[in-house]
């Protein structure tokens, strides 16, 4: 991460595709950094395969229970807006709108993230993800964010993007992994709606039981 600088590229824009040209194009493989560059910000810096800066994620407080996340260009173009909604005592509900959703009333969910809940300790399920605006099929995360090693599946087991340790970095920085037919943009959305969800210990069952909602 020696070079932090933007090299002016174009971020894709966050769709689903199940095209055949998806499955031929090769996987983005990101850094993900859980600290903004900017002073007294808390968020995101993600990190192309060269080492350039993606995206960023810039939020300023140190509250850990934010109503929206914005996911940003390397211009500050917003992206992605990652809103918290709540279902019930026991739920968590997360949309990831196109663009910044509080700015454009008309910006549309693309997709629906939902906490897997279950006292059942072995269960490997972390959250459903459905898509909202398209036919796509819904996808199942698996795996265990806090030891930074989960995949996002399709219906068929296949991973549309991975979180992977990075060596002796500690969890702070790790390798997110996008399938062409997810894409950067939307896994990176995905990967704050699970920092959200599961940082801090939020993610046990005993933690759900506890939680007064606010929101």
């Amino acid at each position: 991460m020696a070079k932090v600088h933007p090299n002016g590229a174009v971020a894709p824009e966050p769709t689903i595709s199940s095209g055949a040209a998806a499955e031929e194009q090769p996987p983005a493989v990101l850094t993900v950094w859980r600290k903004s560059l900017l002073f007294n910000c808390d968020g995101f810096t993600v990190f192309d395969a060269k080492g350039d800066l993606a995206f960023r994620v810039d939020c300023y407080g140190s509250s850990r229970r934010r109503a929206e996340v914005v996911l940003m260009d390397v211009a500050g173009k917003p992206l992605l807006t990652v809103r918290r909604k709540r279902l019930s005592l026991l739920g968590e509900h997360w949309v990831i709108y196109d663009g910044d959703a509080a700015e454009h009333k008309s910006s549309k969910p693309l997709l629906s993230v939902r906490r897997h809940v279950s006292l059942r300790a072995s269960s490997k399920t972390l959250a459903h993800v459905t898509p909202v605006a398209s036919s796509t099929s819904a996808f199942v995360v698996e795996g265990s964010y806090g030891r930074r090693a989960c995949a996002v599946r399709d219906s068929r087991g296949d991973a549309v993007a991975e979180v992977r340790r990075k060596e002796s970095v500690g969890d702070d920085v790790f390798r997110l992994v996008a399938n062409p037919r997810l894409g950067a943009p939307l896994a990176v959305g995905l990967v704050i709606a699970l920092d959200e969800m599961f940082a801090s210990g939020r993610g046990s069952p005993r933690s759900l039981l506890r939680r007064t909602w606010s929101a």
